[in-house]
């Protein structure tokens, strides 16, 4: 049966519209542990306290889900086919269309309730970016690639544009072998591209060095001014690592519907962002990510790399 039901939910997850399918035993990450603990005392995630909470639950599947006995990853696709007017404030391509949490939450609310029907009495849940699991290393562990020294998972068929989320389920399946070989070789073409020196030897990324921290994660009225100038024109998020990233020359435009580029963010200029309006962000953004930001963010940040 476990053949079976393994077959079937890859089968059903393609049908929902993920990419790639992986599933790993569910088990405590213990070097991931370790590596976690070592990154927050450094303090790398700057002022993202929430990463310093639910550490076991990170690292511990059946903290999650009692009983835990699978782990599923898939990944979507987010690569768009059209890219915003070179002059523009910069957006992060993850941010062109609708809000991906809500696209992907929906996709695997789906999944699990499908499974029920199919497979019988199983518990789960279902967790995207904004939950405590640490979705790169079950895809490493599903086979799906391995994480680039820019933090990035990378897919040696499809590079690095995708969404990563998880589903933790308390019944056995088939396990996918893990990636075991790393693709980046001597390559440092992320590390040495990187405007803010945030990517570091040994596949360390500084959070609180990272553009898209301060540009989305950071609430501080003003940003340091010893960063001025560095920049490279992103207003929210930043892409440089991904841009550069030999592997993403395999990247194709994502099929998702949803994801279609908001005209906006593709015909903005910096004059029509300077131009707007509170109550137009509002109107305009109200389904994209860049509301995690805020109004007053878009315009500090904005103000920033002018």
């Amino acid at each position: 049966m476990k053949d079976k039901h393994t077959i079937w939910i890859k089968e059903k997850s393609k049908q929902l519209g993920f990419d790639y399918c992986g599933i790993a035993r569910a088990k405590k990450l213990d070097d991931d542990a370790r590596r976690l603990e070592n990154w927050l005392m450094k303090g790398m995630h700057g002022k993202m306290q929430y990463m310093e909470n639910y550490f076991d639950l990170r690292t511990d599947p059946t903290r999650l889900v009692p009983g835990a006995k699978s782990v599923i990853t898939v990944m979507m696709n987010y690569f768009p086919e059209e890219m915003q007017k070179p002059e523009a404030p910069k957006i992060a391509k993850y941010a062109y269309g609708k809000d991906y949490h809500e696209v992907i939450r929906e996709k695997l609310k789906q999944l699990l309730a499908r499974m029920k029907e199919e497979i019988g009495e199983l518990n789960g849940r279902g967790f995207v970016d904004s939950a405590p699991v640490l979705e790169r290393s079950w895809a490493t562990k599903s086979g799906l690639g391995w994480v680039g020294k820019n933090g990035n998972l990378i897919n040696k068929q499809a590079g690095s544009f995708f969404f990563i989320a998880t589903l933790i389920v308390d019944i056995e399946l088939l396990y996918d072998d893990p990636f075991a070989k790393d693709y980046c070789g001597s390559c440092r073409k992320c590390i040495e591209a990187c405007p803010t020196d945030a990517i570091l030897e040994n596949k360390v990324v500084d959070g609180s060095k990272c553009i898209s921290y301060f540009t989305i994660e950071l609430k501080d009225a003003l940003l340091p001014e010893d960063i001025k100038n560095k920049f490279s024109n992103w207003m929210f998020g930043c892409d440089v690592c991904q841009d550069v990233c030999p592997w993403n020359r395999f990247s194709k435009p994502n099929k998702q519907i949803s994801f279609t580029p908001l005209p906006q963010i593709l015909n903005f200029t910096t004059q029509d962002w300077e131009d707007l309006t509170e109550e137009s962000f509002k109107h305009i953004f109200k389904n994209s990510p860049l509301k995690r930001s805020k109004f007053e963010g878009i315009k500090r940040n904005l103000k920033f790399i002018s």
